[in-house]
């Protein structure tokens, strides 16, 4: 079984991230500032890392669980964030769109693990850039890059501010 911190932080995300974004006055929305030194997460401007958070969802950890379960040690590819970012045109993306997308696929990947055995959560496979993994381990990480982009997000809110543009 999952830890059930994990669970909740993984089941409360799609509202914490649609709040974030929410907050975000909407001509900031595709604000970059001058310098990207010190994010937390991408280098992505507030609607770049609603899209990016659907996609990495869908495209990365979707297909990781599920081979992760269905294979044995299977090699997990990291995604190119950037590249993934110009090809699917981030900038011009439907914000409402994109978090209800997210949503679904968060609600997918929850549907996934829900009733998972401890034989499942110890299953492996080895994910680029990470090493070796089990699937606990991968759910764990997806949880982290979850917290990275609230982080990212509260970061670009702050360099609106320190630049004076803000308004407050």
């Amino acid at each position: 079984m999952m830890d059930a911190v994990t669970l909740r932080a993984l089941e409360a995300f799609p509202d914490q991230l649609e709040a974030h974004f929410a907050a975000f006055p909407p001509s900031f929305r595709h604000w970059a500032p001058p310098s990207w030194d010190g994010v937390p997460s991408e280098a992505f401007t507030a609607i770049e890392q609603v899209c990016h958070v659907r996609d990495i969802e869908i495209l990365g950890y979707h297909l990781r669980l599920r081979r992760t379960l269905a294979e044995t040690d299977p090699i997990l590819a990291s995604i190119d964030s950037e590249v993934l970012a110009i090809e699917r045109d981030y900038g011009s993306a439907d914000a409402q769109a994109a978090l209800a997308a997210f949503r679904a696929a968060r609600l997918e990947t929850l549907a996934i693990i829900s009733g998972l055995s401890d034989a499942d959560f110890a299953r492996t496979a080895v994910f680029e850039g990470y090493g070796p993994l089990t699937l606990r381990s991968l759910i764990h990480y997806l949880c982290s890059h979850d917290q990275q982009h609230l982080a990212g997000l509260q970061w670009l809110r702050g360099k609106i501010d320190a630049a004076g543009l803000s308004g407050h």
